[in-house]
């Protein structure tokens, strides 16, 4: 059961105690309900609110086309927009969403691409690491092998594919990642 649910359904039970306790007596002398239906409890199922500070960058064209490829091979794979949230927000973390080439001295091992994947860790080919779709298409295989992702902290579900040194840092472009895939994923 994932965390959010089970807080969920906590605080329902909760509730439902503390209204006993101090409506009980009360309702024990009401009249009963005729032919009264259940009550029905909504639970949240929409992905959690952007975590912590916000960054934001403005995008030149070459990202904003990143950004775009991110959506399309998110659609193509047949993932929710939440799933190009992740991707996206992770793209902004790992390379300014840069399709980024061999750095020689400031390349982080054998990073590459829009994701920062490496060849030696089984992402893929330089060639294949460097080419937005594919690499979308391999960050989303990870993502979808990660239990609940959709209901849990970005940065979590970023996290558990990427393997970060730093594992909070995906949680900052939330909302960027989130307007821009408001803006572009009917476009």
């Amino acid at each position: 059961m994932n965390a959010i649910f089970r807080k969920s359904m906590l605080s329902i039970a909760g509730l439902a105690f503390a209204g006993g306790v101090f409506a009980g007596p009360i309702a024990a002398h009401a009249a009963p309900a005729v032919d009264a239906k259940p009550a029905t409890v909504a639970v949240q199922t929409t992905a959690p609110k952007p975590q912590g500070d916000q960054s934001h960058i403005d995008l030149n064209g070459e990202q904003t086309a990143n950004a775009k490829a991110i959506i399309a091979a998110t659609k193509k794979a047949g993932l929710p927009e939440r799933a190009a949230v992740i991707s996206i927000a992770t793209s902004l973390q790992e390379s300014k969403l840069e399709n980024l080439g061999h750095l020689g001295d400031a390349n982080d091992h054998d990073s590459l691409g829009l994701f920062q994947q490496r060849p030696t860790s089984g992402w893929g080919t330089p060639e294949q690491i460097t080419n937005p779709e594919y690499s979308t298409t391999a960050f989303l295989k990870g993502l979808r092998q990660v239990d609940g992702w959709q209901d849990m902290p970005l940065t979590d579900a970023a996290q558990t594919v990427q393997v970060s040194a730093y594992p909070d840092a995906y949680a900052q472009w939330e909302q960027q990642a989130t307007d821009l895939v408001a803006h572009n994923w009917n476009s």
